[in-house]
């Protein structure tokens, strides 16, 4: 089912599938898929970035907020060249500063996947067969879009709180 992957952003190894993600800014999940941890993480980014477009869910115009794992010229190439956005990442320490700090914008990404994980129990998930995982996967999406849909269609203040759901 899942492979051996190093995650570079916790500095360990595990076994499993690693979640990739395109949200809204408030977090409604546009575009989504499980790869392999070794798999490298722009081959996966190319791929679902391909299938957003031809989707329709990342369109030019867009900008794409990634982290410095996303770096590289062949990536910023297929993000500005094939699909038409504007890539956003933190600066590296090797390259003249572009963006300047954006850890606010890496927070609001992290509190995205913690209210997967936290209220959404994304990794308690239970599926015991690849189609398990995925379909217990989607359905954790589902509800936050469920909600993040229902949030606006109500007015609510802050999209993406599950409060009101959450008993």
């Amino acid at each position: 089912m899942g492979r051996l992957g190093y995650c570079a952003a916790h500095s360990r190894w595990y076994w499993g599938l690693k979640l990739y993600l395109i949200t809204t800014p408030d977090g409604m999940p546009a575009a989504w898929c499980l790869a392999s941890p070794a798999i490298g993480e722009r081959e996966v980014a190319a791929g679902l970035l391909a299938h957003a477009a031809r989707t329709g869910a990342l369109r030019p115009g867009l900008t794409f907020i990634g982290d410095k794992g996303f770096a590289g010229r062949d990536l910023e190439h297929l993000l500005t060249q094939r699909f038409g956005v504007r890539p956003v990442r933190p600066d590296r320490r090797d390259e003249a500063p572009r963006h300047g700090p954006i850890g606010w914008i890496r927070q609001w990404i992290e509190a995205i996947i913690d209210t997967l994980k936290g209220q959404l129990t994304l990794e308690d998930h239970g599926g015991r067969t690849l189609a398990g995982v995925y379909a217990r996967v989607a359905a954790r999406l589902l509800a936050l879009a469920a909600a993040i849909w229902h949030n606006w269609r109500t007015g609510a203040p802050v999209k993406r709180s599950l409060i009101a759901y959450d008993h």
